[in-house]
């Protein structure tokens, strides 16, 4: 295996590089020298556990970049949870339409989706007036109690 040696020049590469592409995160290990590159944290770290043949600059010890909260989406309107543990169904049949899509106008009482658990088809109504904003989960996929299905505002 061939000795890894980076000099200024090919971290700086490195660096645009990564920048450059859709890489969230980019870790190098070799013989006691991690280099590695976080578009979260916007933090590159040089860090050498023993000598290492590579020219590298001298840097000041990184310090840890506070933890950066990951903002949850904002959503608008109110939220449609699922009421059990399922499987959620947009439609009363693979062959007919959705019950309702984003841009749909629905009343309180309106047949939103359905929720199959244990072999029962559970039809789940609106509870409000309004437009469907958002619908949170694909035709077919599993869902948890409580799991915002979709939003209407």
């Amino acid at each position: 295996m061939a000795k890894l040696e980076l000099t200024t020049e090919s971290i700086k590469d490195l660096m645009l590089s990564f920048s450059r592409c859709g890489l969230t995160g980019l870790e190098i290990e070799d013989e006691g020298f991690k280099l590695s590159f976080s578009k979260e944290q916007t933090v590159v770290e040089v860090a050498p556990q023993q000598p290492v043949v590579a020219a590298v600059p001298s840097v000041a010890p990184a310090t840890p970049a506070p933890a950066v909260e990951e903002q949850a989406p904002t959503h608008t309107g109110t939220p449609v949870v699922s009421p059990i543990v399922g499987t959620f169904y947009a439609a009363a049949s693979p062959e007919k339409p959705p019950f309702v899509t984003v841009g749909s106008q629905v009343k309180k009482g309106d047949v939103l989706f359905i929720i199959e658990s244990m072999k029962l088809m559970n039809e789940i109504t609106s509870e409000v007036d309004g437009t469907v904003q958002e619908i949170c989960v694909q035709n077919g996929e599993a869902v948890e109690y409580s799991q915002p299905i979709m939003y209407i505002g």
